[in-house]
């Protein structure tokens, strides 16, 4: 399958909420023809999620691995319903792959429920916990128009992922304050 072109921030389809994709179109070539370059696309770029606007098509549809640690297995999901299975929220460190070479912190819910449709359109039910649960967009964003600066709290400490690199990989995001950037 292609590897597609990933857009950036400043495409439209980042910004609109993607439709819903009508279970029946499921298993047509061209639907199961996207999911197959989405997740080749993913891969390809060291990506461990892709959301379908970030290809430019406003579907619901994500896919999402890890090699770990931990690993996670490939996951297509359609049609998500995600929900926080906690009241709490924890900060970790995030870029995506339509907004190139930064990074920053962003909380999240560190248990979820996933629902939707696998690319068979049979129903999905599981509990994503910690990097899954990070892992899967949440609201699903990019299926909503949101990206991860939109969820920063705090912009000071945005970086670029060489800086990220060198300043602050193992650094906790609650650790730094506006002075602790450097």
């Amino acid at each position: 399958m292609p590897v597609l072109p990933i857009v950036r921030l400043g495409h439209p389809a980042l910004r609109t909420p993607a439709q819903p994709l009508p279970p029946a179109l499921l298993a047509r070539p061209e639907v199961q023809g996207l999911i197959d370059s989405m997740v080749e696309t993913m891969r390809d770029a060291h990506g461990v999620g892709l959301a379908a606007p970030q290809v430019g098509e406003e579907l619901q549809i994500f896919v999402y691995q890890a090699a770990g640690p931990p690993e996670i297995p490939l996951r297509v999901v359609v049609n998500p319903l995600v929900t926080p299975q906690a009241r709490e929220v924890a900060y970790d460190w995030e870029g995506c792959l339509s907004i190139p070479a930064l990074r920053g912190p962003v909380p999240r819910h560190p248990r979820v429920r996933v629902h939707g449709l696998d690319r068979a359109g049979h129903p999905l039910d599981y509990a994503g916990l910690g990097f899954d649960a990070r892992t899967v967009p949440p609201e699903p964003q990019p299926l909503n128009g949101v990206v991860f600066l939109d969820r920063m709290r705090d912009f000071k400490t945005l970086a670029y992922f060489d800086e990220w690199e060198q300043y602050l990989v193992g650094r906790s995001p609650e650790d730094l304050d506006d002075t602790a950037v450097g």
